[in-house]
């Protein structure tokens, strides 16, 4: 038996799995959760260098892990399939779900890694199916008081009460993973690399990527196009920088709407990057600008520092997670701008999912004024180059 500690779930002694295991990481989530799984991920790895590893992942997120050395195996499973328990229970539906948890099945699994949260009754509901039929004699993961299918729960606290890379970091080390956790991960090529250098083109002047997206499952994460653009100007006015608008093949036209606004010149390569160019192009700014989305942590994983916009969403859960890096350091490269207004965050609050599209007024964002956000790059930028960062322009 496994000792675990009075009154909790989570393991007073980890007990380890063999060195031979097969392991299934399932993590059904958008670009930004993928890459703060990957510290994790990273030290399961290093903890069983022997062991098989897969991950279960949305077939968006492939790119994540795709050749890189995190796992031996990818399985891809498209979870807005079941999003509702009507189209979960349509012929099509059933026949598909029951074909691909017979395939995990088959690949017999020791254990389980389960990184997410018990946020719906039709996600514990999901997350136990998938979890049971995977026939994996050890199954682990976070717990709310719900998750009834796990052999190994780790107490879930809420959303912020621990960054959501430290409670993946959790898991693992609830199966004898140790040491000390890396930062995100995503591989860069050389022809990714390639492909950035033809299009930015060189200059003598430092470079800030503004992405005035925020991906596809909240649009009110949004600060407004028109002031993406003042600061755009504002930076490339006063600190003398090109402006370089990123975003995804949904996120077009709002950077156009940006450089309509803009009286500045912006190279726009909205829509025109696989995720690794994206990295690869960030990897040669000096700054990110833009929402909490999954392109701020695609610019940490390339070691780009950043200014990102809170407003709706939970700042303490979805930060810029860099471990490698003094709390100060931290606070100093990767920069938080938000309003303390008392009703933010709305979404992801507590153990539960709150608004998703925030409140009708949106205070968190419409009192943030572009000066802010201005103030904040212009800190960033100016630290970099007292401390020899990316841009070679002198102060």
């Amino acid at each position: 038996m496994t000792e675990q500690l009075k009154g909790s779930n989570e393991l007073a002694t980890p007990a380890s799995l063999r060195e031979d295991s097969r392991i299934l990481v399932v993590k059904l989530a958008d670009i930004g959760d993928m890459l703060l799984a990957t510290p994790a991920m990273r030290l399961l790895r290093e903890s069983y260098p022997k062991a098989h590893l897969a991950a279960l992942v949305q077939p968006s997120c492939a790119e994540v892990l795709r050749g890189s050395t995190l796992v031996d195996e990818l399985i891809l499973f498209d979870q807005h399939r079941y999003d509702s328990v009507i189209a979960s229970l349509s012929p099509a539906a059933l026949w598909s779900a029951a074909r691909e948890l017979l395939g995990l099945r088959q690949k017999r699994f020791d254990c389980l890694l389960l990184f997410h949260h018990m946020v719906t009754d039709w996600g514990v509901a999901k997350y136990a199916a998938l979890c049971l039929a995977s026939g994996a004699p050890r199954r682990v993961g976070l717990d709310d008081g719900r998750a009834w299918f796990l052999t190994n729960r780790v107490p879930d606290q809420g959303f912020g009460a621990r960054h959501e890379a430290e409670y993946m970091l959790a898991l693992v080390r609830a199966v004898g993973a140790e040491g000390p956790p890396g930062g995100l991960e995503l591989p860069i090529g050389a022809t990714d690399r390639e492909f950035a250098s033809q299009v930015l083109r060189s200059s003598v002047h430092p470079r800030v990527a503004i992405h005035p997206g925020s991906g596809t499952y909240s649009l009110a994460r949004r600060w407004p196009a028109s002031r993406f653009a003042e600061v755009a100007d504002r930076l490339a006015l006063e600190e003398g920088v090109d402006i370089v608008l990123v975003g995804g093949p949904t996120e077009v036209a709002l950077a156009a709407e940006v450089k309509e606004h803009m009286r500045a010149p912006a190279l726009d390569l909205s829509g025109r990057t696989t995720l690794r160019q994206l990295a690869a192009v960030l990897e040669q700014c000096d700054l990110l600008v833009g929402n909490d989305s999954g392109v701020v942590h695609v610019a940490v994983a390339a070691g780009t520092p950043v200014v990102a916009i809170f407003g709706p969403t939970n700042h303490r859960a979805w930060a810029p997670y860099q471990p490698s890096m003094t709390p100060r350091e931290n606070r100093v490269l990767h920069r938080i701008v938000r309003i303390n207004v008392p009703c933010s965050p709305c979404l992801y609050r507590g153990h539960r999912l709150g608004r998703r599209q925030g409140c009708p007024n949106r205070d968190c964002l419409r009192l943030l004024m572009p000066s802010a956000v201005v103030a904040e790059a212009q800190e960033a930028l100016r630290y970099l180059w007292r401390h020899g960062g990316k841009s070679k322009r002198a102060t």
